[in-house]
């Protein structure tokens, strides 16, 4: 699919640059279907228990436990966050996405060639099951059960400047878990990462929000997106998929909003009571404009705490920026090596090594764009 046009002008930019005219447009003229949402994500692990325990720290709600599967919640209404299925190692097994209407997942199986199904019973509706180019497992869903709302954890009243809204009131926020209230978004790494973003947008109707490009190589195309759910003029999450160039296909990290930055903050600090590894944060990005605060569950999962993001609606244009370490965000500590992956140890040795397999086979991950990520995290 190539879906450049001639924008002529750029209006409602909201990066430091928008599209040339050559350009990826960041969406498709006609897609199959738009999704509504992210729904869930899928990991298999061995040790349910363990899964559970740093899942209550992190601020989830079990709403299933059966000797095999954990289903994950947060305080909003709909379907669980996670599903965790017990398995013999641990891995990232896909993620579901809420179609608009349930005829929407029977269009989107007849344009595939695939066959809808009902789900089990413990999350009720339809699916169709689908693999992108990169391989990960996507289902699109719709009519599953939705949990009840459960009670939210509030938001700090604030004194800003000179508005005074707190008085005879004193700040103390409890070092307790952040209660999670919904999935955000997922990031994920692709050795094909041009044909799976198209594949996103034609199938799902997802929209770019920015594009990022290797430091001199912007004349290349760019290498990592940031995209959108399509809701017309209903605002949506700056990013519900994040998707970016690199030497193996693989999940990065997954989101999760809480209330305020001190809920963020403060179940942080309860967090690293526990032993629990902080990766990065906390910090404000740029992309999305999401405070942020990553950790590593017990399985070497990276996960975000994440709370005051970007909300558009489907009239903003892509921004276009040069993708470099530091520009992960406006303040906060530097870009970890534990988050950018090049920690020495086990981890990175495998990145190493998937560079070599990846420059032997037949992607998008060539020398030139080897040398621009080296570029970026040296940035």
């Amino acid at each position: 699919m190539n879906d450049h046009h001639d924008h002529g002008s750029h209006s409602n930019l909201h990066s430091e640059q928008g599209g040339l005219a050559w350009e990826h447009r960041g969406r498709s003229t006609n897609p199959i279907i738009k999704v509504h949402d992210i729904a869930w994500l899928e990991f298999q692990k061995p040790d349910l228990s363990a899964a559970e325990t740093f899942a209550h720290a992190f601020g989830f709600v079990t709403s299933l436990r059966t000797a095999d599967e954990l289903h994950l919640r947060g305080t909003d209404t709909g379907a669980p966050c996670v599903i965790v299925r017990r398995g013999p190692r641990s891995r990232y097994l896909g993620s579901a996405f809420t179609a608009a209407q349930a005829t929407d997942v029977l269009r989107l199986a007849a344009a595939t060639g695939a066959t809808s199904k009902k789900l089990p019973e413990t999350i009720g509706g339809i699916g169709v099951d689908l693999v992108d180019p990169s391989g990960a497992s996507i289902s699109v869903v719709a009519d599953t059960h939705k949990l009840s709302a459960l009670p939210a954890q509030t938001p700090l009243t604030f004194n800003t400047g000179h508005d005074v809204a707190r008085t005879n009131q004193t700040q103390r926020p409890l070092r307790q878990p952040a209660r999670v209230q919904r999935l955000g978004h997922v990031v994920l790494q692709s050795t094909k990462y041009r044909e799976t973003l198209d594949w996103y947008l034609q199938h799902l109707g997802l929209i770019v929000s920015d594009f990022l490009y290797y430091p001199g190589q912007r004349q290349r195309g760019p290498t990592m997106s940031f995209i959108r759910c399509d809701r017309g003029a209903t605002p949506t999450d700056h990013h519900t998929i994040a998707m970016t160039l690199g030497p193996t296909n693989r999940y990065v990290h997954s989101a999760y909003q809480v209330a305020d930055v001190d809920a963020l903050a403060a179940g942080g600090e309860l967090l690293r009571d526990l032993g629990y590894h902080r990766s990065w944060g906390i910090g404000r990005h740029i992309q999305g404009s999401q405070i942020f605060d990553y950790w590593r569950d017990p399985n070497g999962f990276l996960v975000e705490h994440f709370t005051d993001g970007d909300m558009f609606d489907s009239a903003l244009e892509p921004g276009w920026t040069q993708m470099t370490a530091s520009g992960l965000a406006q303040w906060g500590p530097p870009a970890s090596k534990d988050f950018l992956g090049i920690t020495p140890g086990r981890e990175s040795l495998r990145e190493l090594a998937s560079m070599f397999s990846a420059l032997r086979e037949d992607n998008e991950f060539d020398f030139a764009r080897l040398r621009g990520l080296m570029k970026v995290a040296t940035s």
